[in-house]
């Protein structure tokens, strides 16, 4: 790996400057290229229980924090390719468990950064804003799971969906990128995920050598990055169908979940499949936290991740229940 992927990779990048940039308030993209990230509102946070609402262009960017930690029954940390589907998540889950509505608080950073939080004591700083929230469960792939099982760190690891890799592009594919072969050449301008924060990382990387040897995964991961025509995401994936509607990159490579969800909200964006051959499957997992302090709220909340209506609002954004998964 060369000096310059390692400096962007370090956590110094994660200043506030630069969290403000990744993290993007609506209004300042608003005024910028009327493109605005995806906000949740679901029913951890109803409008009644808001308070007074603080509405300034690069403060109010916090996005992936919802609700509110100070009487929260249950605190789920979840991996940020999951965002998009927590809304209507949470909204199916109070139903059933009323007493909650209104008491859900869940993060949805990178896998890497909220085990980061966890390991500094479950505390996350922002700038001036330091916060301090023990999590119920943690959300993440399969193995990582498997692995903070073994340490002691989680119990009751369910599984409950997958997915699959697929490239990211503007809607008319206007660089004509058929494979992930395309993604090398000098003209294509990629947002990619950052090694140091997203496990995803590690199985395009694979993809890529599988498509096109170790050559072609040094030229997206390295060469690329050098000359600056590959950008690495500073949180996570929201920001790379942001960049590419700005114009800023070409294509990225994402979970197929999330060409679906910006194609369901009627943004210009679509998808090239990646043959399963060079694919990866993604086996999404959750633990109970050792030492939640709401350990029954959190076993529920994983029971019902399997259920039908939990897994039909999956399979809506494109992830697989784990008896469709066939590779």
């Amino acid at each position: 790996m060369n000096a310059k992927m390692k400096l962007l990779m370090t956590p110094r990048r994660l200043s506030t400057l630069a969290l403000c940039a990744a993290l993007l308030s609506p209004l300042y993209a608003q005024e910028k290229s009327r493109i605005v990230p995806p906000w949740g509102n679901g029913d951890n946070n109803p409008a009644t229980n808001k308070g007074y609402e603080f509405r300034v262009p690069d403060v109010d960017n916090v996005p992936d924090l919802h609700g509110n930690p100070a009487d929260a029954k249950l605190v789920l940390f979840i991996g940020g390719n999951q965002f998009f589907v927590l809304p209507q998540l949470i909204q199916g889950f109070v139903k059933l468990h009323p007493e909650l509505r209104g008491h859900i608080f869940y993060e949805t950073l990178p896998p890497g950064i909220l085990r980061k939080q966890i390991a500094a004591d479950d505390t996350l700083t922002l700038g001036n804003l330091t916060l301090r929230v023990r999590p119920d469960v943690y959300e993440a792939g399969a193995r990582v799971l498997q692995e903070m099982e073994r340490k002691g760190q989680v119990r009751d690891v369910t599984e409950y969906a997958s997915n699959n890799l697929e490239i990211m592009i503007a809607a008319g594919n206007p660089k004509h990128i058929a494979s992930l072969k395309d993604l090398g050449r000098a003209d294509v301008r990629l947002s990619m995920p950052n090694p140091e924060w997203e496990g995803v990382a590690r199985q395009i990387s694979n993809a890529l050598r599988k498509a096109g040897g170790e050559a072609l995964d040094q030229r997206v991961y390295q060469s690329k990055l050098t000359d600056g025509s590959t950008l690495l995401t500073e949180i996570h994936h929201r920001q790379t169908p942001m960049r590419i509607m700005q114009g800023k990159v070409d294509a990225g490579v994402t979970w197929a979940s999330e060409v679906r969800f910006q194609q369901k909200i009627g943004n210009p964006i679509t998808g090239i499949a990646i043959p399963d051959a060079q694919n990866s499957t993604a086996i999404y997992a959750g633990g109970v936290m050792v030492n939640a302090l709401h350990p029954d709220a959190a076993r529920q909340w994983l029971s019902y991740l399997k259920s039908p209506d939990a897994q039909a609002m999956y399979r809506q954004f494109g992830f697989k229940s784990l008896a469709a998964t066939t590779n």
